[in-house]
């Protein structure tokens, strides 16, 4: 466990790394007493003083939604970051490839609420009865520590690596369409380079969801109405470079581009 002052320097190491887009040494070597909770912890000083300066929570995401990525970490549960509005990238707007760090894009299926979720005992009906809609989306994801040297605190406290989405404009209710069953391809250039499905994220993307709106209660979080929730990659992440363009497809659900300059 790391005092107060510690979160603090870890905060700063990460907030300077994301701004000067120089990364820094995984936080779990530079602080051997890391653990879950200072990194969530670390992760809330960022996100506040983001908000102290105009920013909006829109939403959250999950990571290691996928069981292979958990067994990787050596974990048995996803974690969890903020969506912010200086976050939300636009399908006409190129994203310069220049501002991030390390950045790689993800295929996932967004959730749109139109009610608010509860918090613990949340379950899979709650949040099919919550959601307004779906949505093709593309996560932006990004680490602030040097080549992707992460663990899992490293990840949490970087906002679990998130760094921007951006969600197509198709919109489907999730009563029509089999939330397990949605088949994604990302290409580029028209080259398809990952494909995957939706049941990925923990068998079911429903099952994340109402794993997060659980999981944030306990920091006093609730997922409200307007929020954007994405449950986790249908596919490997896939580098991006300047230049890069790409086009996702999901069967049923729409498409969503994101271009980088």
């Amino acid at each position: 466990m790391l005092t107060t002052d510690q979160r603090t320097a870890a905060a700063e190491l990460l907030r300077q790394a994301e701004h000067d887009r120089v990364p820094v040494k995984p936080l779990a070597q530079l602080y051997p007493d890391l653990d879950v909770v200072d990194a969530y912890e670390i992760q809330l000083v960022n996100i506040r003083r983001r908000v102290d300066r105009g920013a909006v929570v829109v939403g959250h995401k999950v990571g290691l939604s996928s069981l292979a990525m958990q067994r990787m970490m050596g974990v048995d549960e996803p974690d969890y970051g903020h969506l912010l509005d200086d976050m939300r990238l636009h399908e006409g707007t190129p994203a310069r490839a220049a501002d991030y760090c390390y950045p790689r894009v993800e295929v996932e299926v967004a959730f749109l609420l139109g009610a608010d979720l509860p918090g613990e005992g949340c379950t899979e009906q709650d949040v099919l009865a919550a959601t307004e809609a779906v949505a093709p989306s593309i996560e932006l994801i990004d680490s602030r520590i040097v080549d992707w040297r992460i663990g899992l605190v490293d990840t949490i406290a970087d906002n679990a690596s998130s760094a921007g989405f951006v969600l197509g404009a198709d919109r489907v209710p999730p009563s029509e369409v089999d939330l397990r069953t949605i088949d994604a391809r990302l290409r580029k250039g028209g080259e398809v380079l990952v494909e995957g499905r939706s049941d990925a994220v923990l068998g079911n993307p429903v099952v994340a969801v109402a794993w997060l709106a659980a999981k944030v209660a306990g920091f006093g979080v609730r997922l409200r109405a307007g929020d954007v929730v994405l449950p986790g990659s249908c596919t490997r992440a896939v580098d991006v470079h300047a230049g890069d363009s790409f086009h996702a497809e999901f069967d049923g659900l729409g498409t969503v581009s994101l271009s980088f300059g």
